[in-house]
């Protein structure tokens, strides 16, 4: 067997360092994206040791931009884009503008093109959704009126970033990148006939979409469910996605991004959309993951050193210049200074779009590699900054003024503990706790649900639950739920680490609270009676103990003992 594998080196050193310095950012509590992003400067060509295949790690990372966008379009939502169109389209749409504005004004100064301004600037402008949405969820602001603002404003900036990926290649076209003619000599006729040609072929692809797409992804999949393969399933999912992607840039010339966009918002559509978005998150986050150590690979560290004041530049525009136009703008409208904050403060950072345009831009020969250098310089410093600009919000923002935080003046949410006793506590409301709080529904028993996920979340105050939204192995959440006072909790999630902190926390709160938690083994059932479980119930004993009573009713099923409690009364 060869030992020259530079495709299985690639991708085992650039996951196992980003596996590391991931690790140690999280510990340090900033971002995981860092980690990953050094990890790739240190498996890049400009530092010493290691150095991964640049062309095989750029393809890599294109499989991880499909990926990406593919997810992005999962969870596009236009229901809550429009529950706050007023402020967050026009805000996103200035805010960009304004950005681009002030990168264009740095590039001028460096004597750019106005086209590699333009490609520098519009890089600047728009936020990591990994990093916004961590720190919003962090601060439990997901729910409340501002943090709507912020995913909405999020929104808007993505599109707009899916349109630029659409019309950066026709402006390359039509203004010299690629080696063309000299950027300044092009005829602005010339320009808007090309953007025209590429507008026309989106419009195509978005058509075909539309009315063949959307009948025919949501009925492959369909068919493929009901096989019961969950195999063919994930692959059916990655088939879509991946060959969707493909087919646009092999058939109209669309980048992979748009077509992964759109065959993610048409799957959304679905009511596999869930099942989709599950099957493929691992494969989705390990390419991400190696799209982020791609990035890192192109950065060279030279430029802290060769262009110090240029970077401060461009760390300015992205923490001031552009939060200050967010925060100017959401006052604007209206809205209170502690709305103002947190938007600001959510987009003082950029992210993964900018690393997809500039490398783009590099790509089209719209942006040079100083240009694509100070990019990535800056998104890794706002990042690593970025909890600093939410520790400066606390600091000003004006809560007990306009009485929206509670009185310890912190952005994290307080969670007010629920007025339900002698209740039941339902820990997660996918399939198995759906179930488990229908059965109380019907049996008139008061339940509250502990819920991570906002769709579900909803499903389950529409039951009739009384639900938080968030994890539930958060002391303060399950505090919230007061398992002082419950009657049961049923752990109903299949995480086994997670569940063992909430049943060990919840037996700390009430040591005569019954605790039923659900495991997928053995070694689960031990570590759940360890922290404090009454019943751990196996699905695939239970499923066993079904099928034999239907033809042994009167024998005890092979196998370890099991566990018995009495009824909850």
């Amino acid at each position: 067997m060869p030992h020259h594998t530079p495709l299985i080196a690639t991708i085992v050193i650039g996951l196992v360092l980003a596996f590391i310095l991931g690790a140690v950012a999280q510990r340090l509590r900033i971002s995981p994206l860092v980690g990953y992003l050094l990890a790739g400067v240190i498996a890049g060509p400009h530092t010493p040791g290691f150095i991964a295949d640049q062309g095989l790690a750029n393809e890599l990372a294109e499989i991880g931009v499909i990926l990406l966008m593919f997810g992005v379009g999962l969870h596009f939502s236009l229901k809550d884009l429009l529950s706050v169109r007023a402020i967050a389209i026009p805000g996103a749409i200035v805010q960009i503008a304004v950005a681009t504005l002030m990168g264009m004004g740095l590039a001028l100064l460096l004597s750019w093109p106005w086209a590699q301004g333009f490609v520098f600037g519009l890089a600047l402008s728009v936020a990591s959704t990994v990093v916004l949405l961590r720190a919003l969820q962090e601060r439990r602001l997901l729910e409340t009126e501002r943090g709507k603002i912020a995913v909405g404003w999020l929104i808007v900036e993505d599109i707009a970033m899916v349109a630029a990926l659409v019309l950066l290649p026709a402006l390359a076209d039509a203004v010299g990148g690629n080696g063309g003619a000299p950027a300044g000599g092009a005829d602005p006729i010339e320009i808007l006939k090309v953007l025209g040609i590429a507008l026309g072929k989106v419009a195509a692809f978005i058509a075909l979409m539309l009315v063949v797409g959307r009948r025919v992804i949501p009925w492959i999949l369909h068919y493929i469910a009901h096989t019961g393969s969950r195999e063919l399933f994930r692959l059916a999912v990655l088939a879509v996605a991946l060959g969707t992607a493909y087919g646009a840039t092999t058939l109209f010339d669309v980048s992979f991004a748009l077509g992964a966009f759109f065959a993610g918002m048409i799957l959304a559509e679905s009511e596999l959309s869930r099942q989709a978005t599950n099957e493929t998150l691992p494969l989705r986050d390990a390419f991400a993951v190696l799209f982020f150590v791609s990035v890192g690979m192109l950065f060279d560290p030279k430029i802290v050193i060769d262009a110090p004041l240029v970077l401060l530049a461009t760390i300015a525009i992205i923490l001031i210049g552009k939060s200050t136009a967010a925060y100017l703008i959401v006052r604007l409208f209206g809205h209170p200074r502690s709305t103002a904050l947190t938007i600001s403060a959510s987009l003082a950072q950029i992210g993964e779009f900018s690393f997809i345009l500039a490398g783009l831009g590099v790509t089209l020969g719209l942006l040079t590699e100083e240009g694509r250098d100070l990019i990535l310089a800056g998104a890794i410093i706002t990042i690593l900054l970025n909890p600093l600009a939410f520790w400066l919000m606390e600091r000003i923002s004006p809560h007990r003024a306009e009485g929206e935080e509670g009185s310890d003046g912190g952005t994290r949410e307080p969670v007010p503990v629920t007025a339900l006793t002698g209740h039941a506590i339902v820990i997660g409301y996918g399939r198995v706790g759906s179930l488990v709080g229908a059965g109380l529904g019907q049996a008139g028993w008061p339940f509250l649900v502990l819920e991570e996920i906002p769709e579900l979340a909803e499903a389950a105050r529409q039951h009739g639950a009384e639900t938080i939204l968030g994890n539930a192995a958060d002391p303060e959440l399950l505090n919230a739920a007061n398992p002082a006072q419950a009657r049961v909790l049923f752990v109903a999630i299949p995480q086994a680490f997670e569940a063992g902190q909430i049943v060990a926390q919840a037996r700390g709160a009430n040591p005569h609270l019954k605790i039923i938690a659900r495991a997928h083994s053995d070694a689960e059932v031990e570590h759940l009676q360890k922290h404090g479980a009454d019943l751990i119930i196996m699905g695939e004993r239970e499923i066993a103990q079904g099928m034999l009573a239907a033809v042994l009713p009167l024998q005890s099923p092979p196998g370890p003992p099991e566990l018995t409690v009495t009824p909850v009364m």
